[in-house]
This record gives structure tokens, C-alpha cells and sequence, in this order.
């Protein structure tokens, strides 16, 4: 029995021993295997696409959000009182300055024209009549069968007729011009929204209501705000001219409409340190419309034969950006300076030079010091309208 105990014990402390050994080795056996993969990882070549550094004149650009507004906004109503007898549009149409939208019942209206018509037509039968007694009396005044006096009074009833005639067509310049107002026409090139009144109704000169809201969006405008410290280049880049001004889609890249900036509000909000400026749109295909949000870019000057990578090419790490220069099918992480950068390209202002291969995919594998395998760029698809 003893000696089956000794075994025991015997065999107990060996399998301890065994597994301190091996908890021992594990973590070197762990260490050992990651370096292997570390080996393999820098041994194995990485395909990847690369471009070249190059120069090339990059425009300096700033970027916004703003929000449509249509350049003029016109709510219509009508200038005289009378029912609505006519509404001569469609909602959502497109109109013309000039183009009929509704009718006021004109008849009370047309008969006043027409009494203003008729008075003067009494008038002037009265002036011819006090023409040919002034002429009668000027005569006989003159070899004194009839008294000057009688002459003069006739002559100041034709100056007083003249003068009835003169208001009587004052009158009826009126009379039209309220006529007039009973057909009621679009003010201005727009948009109608939607009718705001019936046919049928009465309508009042006071009336605040209107008939319809129309909206000019060709052109339209683009309201947006810059920092103020981006006041000066923009205020430079007005002096040399016009500035182009990119609407763009929510992708930032998309282009809908090109414009120009057409005013830079005149003091800046000091509660938010920003400016207010205004680019004008002509959105011939509407894809701008008021109240909507858009991403606006201005281009503000250029800088000649910059040095330039690829977007694509600069990567960030704890350091700052880098990029991985290929040379010999080995990719070597370098630092760089970095000036402007938009989706396209970065201006490199330090780090590399013209001519140097970058790495513009394969970043999951990369690391430095890596063998690299350049395969060719893939083949590009419908290009999307750039706002460079």
C-alpha cells in the first residue's frame, strides 16, 4: 500500500513539473510565433496601385453650407375689390412676366370707364361750340359791331373747357388703369405654389391673403456663411473678378449647379464671428430649389505647380500624416507636410518631391520596410462630375 502511495506521488509531482515547463515556454512559444508571422508578413509581397508625385496648378477653395432662396419671391393679390370670376393657372406652373393668373368681374368697372368716356365727349362738343362763338365775338370786337369784353369772357369759358377736357382724360386714364387692375398678370418670371383662394370669392384690396405665391429659382440664390477669417481672400479674390461658385451634391463631389458670388453682406455677426455672403445660381434644370440645404464651394485663387499626391496616397498615424514611397518594390513609410487637401489631391509642402511613387491602396497590409507587388489601376467607371 505504501509503495502504491509512493507512485502516486511520484507521478503527481512529474505532470506538475510537465505542465510548469510548459506554461513556462507557452509565452516564448507565443512570442517566437508572432515574430514568424512578422517575417512572413514583411517577406510576403503586398499588391498594391501607386501614382506619382507630381505638379500641377490646384485651386485654393473654400467650402460651406448654405441654403436656396428664390431670388424673388412675389405674393399676388389684387387691387381692386370685386369677386373672382377667373383663375387662369395651374399650381406648380411656370409663368411668364405678363401672363394672365385671374379675373376680377370687371363690370363695375368697365362702366365707370365708360362714363369717363362719355363726359369727355360732352366736353369737348361743348369746347368746339365756345371755339366758334370766341371766333364769332373776336370778330366782331375787331370793326366793333361786338364789345371786347364779351370777347374776353368767351375766351376764358374755351380756356375753362380745355382745361374740363384735359381732366376728363385724366379720368379716364384712371378709369383704364383700375380696369386694367381687374385682369390680374404675373409680375415677374417664377413658379406659382399653391392657390390660396377660390374662384368665386370676394376679393378686397386689403386683402393680405393674395392669390398665389410665385417664386423666381431661374436664376436662384445660395445664402451661406463663412468665418470671418476667410473675409480677406474672399474679398481679394472679388477685386480680381468674378468668383466661381460650386453647388454640390451630398457626396461633396457631385457639381448641380455653377455660379458666382454675387455679394458679401457688409459687417460680420459678432455673435457667431461669421459673414453672410450670397452666390447667384441661373439653375436652368431647377435642381436647386428654395429652402434647400447645399454644399457650396468657392474658388478663391490657385496655387501654381504645387507639388501633389493623391488623396488616397496620405494616410494619418499617431504621428501625423505620412505617406509610403515605393521604391525598389519596397514601400517606405515617409512623414509629410500637408497644405491643402479636397477629395482629389493634397498639396505636399515637405516630405517628398516630384517624381517619387506613392501608394494609393493595399493600406490594410502595408507596413514599413514591406515587399510590394504593383498591379495595375483598376479601370475607372462613369466618372462623377468633379468640382475641380
Amino acid at each position: 500500500m505504501k509503495r502504491l502511495v509512493l507512485i502516486l506521488a511520484l507521478l503527481i509531482a512529474a505532470g506538475y513539473g510537465a505542465w510548469r515547463m510548459g506554461f513556462i515556454k507557452m509565452p516564448q512559444q507565443q512570442a517566437a510565433q508572432r515574430e514568424d508571422q512578422r517575417r512572413m508578413m514583411r517577406e510576403m509581397t503586398v499588391p498594391i496601385t501607386v501614382a506619382e508625385i507630381a505638379r500641377e496648378d490646384v485651386p485654393v477653395t473654400l467650402d460651406a453650407i448654405g441654403t436656396a432662396q428664390a431670388l424673388n419671391t412675389v405674393t399676388v393679390r389684387s387691387q381692386v375689390d370685386g369677386r373672382l370670376v377667373e383663375v387662369a393657372f395651374r399650381e406648380g406652373q411656370d409663368v411668364k412676366a405678363g401672363d394672365v393668373l385671374a379675373r376680377v368681374d370687371p363690370a363695375t368697372y368697365q362702366a365707370q370707364y365708360d362714363q369717363a368716356v362719355a363726359k369727355k365727349a360732352q366736353d369737348e362738343a361743348q369746347l368746339v361750340n365756345a371755339r366758334r362763338d370766341l371766333d364769332r365775338y373776336v370778330k366782331l370786337a375787331a370793326d366793333n359791331s361786338g364789345s371786347r369784353q364779351q370777347a374776353d369772357t368767351q375766351r376764358a369759358i374755351v380756356a375753362q373747357l380745355e382745361a374740363q377736357v384735359r381732366q376728363d382724360q385724366a379720368n379716364i386714364d384712371n378709369a383704364k388703369t383700375i380696369l386694367d387692375y381687374t385682369t390680374i398678370r404675373a409680375p415677374l418670371d417664377g413658379r406659382t405654389g399653391l392657390r390660396l383662394v377660390d374662384r368665386g370669392n370676394l376679393l378686397r384690396a386689403g386683402d393680405q391673403t393674395g392669390i398665389v405665391t410665385i417664386t423666381q429659382v431661374k436664376p436662384i440664390a445660395v445664402v451661406f456663411s463663412l468665418a470671418q477669417q476667410f473675409l480677406r481672400p474672399v474679398n481679394a479674390a472679388l477685386a480680381r473678378g468674378p468668383i466661381e461658385a460650386h453647388a454640390l451634391d451630398s457626396d461633396n463631389v457631385t457639381v448641380l449647379e455653377r455660379g458666382r458670388v454675387e455679394v458679401v453682406d457688409n459687417q460680420v455677426d459678432p455673435t457667431t464671428g461669421a459673414v453672410k455672403v450670397k452666390a447667384v445660381f441661373p439653375n436652368p434644370g431647377q435642381v436647386l430649389w428654395p429652402g434647400q440645404f447645399v454644399n457650396v464651394r468657392l474658388f478663391v485663387d490657385v496655387i501654381k505647380q504645387a507639388v501633389v499626391a493623391p488623396s488616397t496616397a496620405v494616410q494619418r498615424g499617431p504621428t501625423g500624416p505620412f505617406v509610403y514611397v515605393v521604391k525598389d518594390d519596397t514601400a517606405t513609410q515617409t512623414p509629410v507636410t500637408v497644405g491643402q487637401q479636397n477629395e482629389r489631391l493634397a498639396v505636399i509642402l515637405s516630405g517628398v518631391e516630384p517624381g517619387a511613387r506613392v501608394a494609393t491602396t493595399g493600406f490594410a497590409r502595408l507596413t514599413g520596410g514591406a515587399k510590394v507587388r504593383v498591379v495595375e489601376r483598376p479601370a475607372a467607371g462613369p466618372q462623377q462630375t468633379s468640382a475641380q
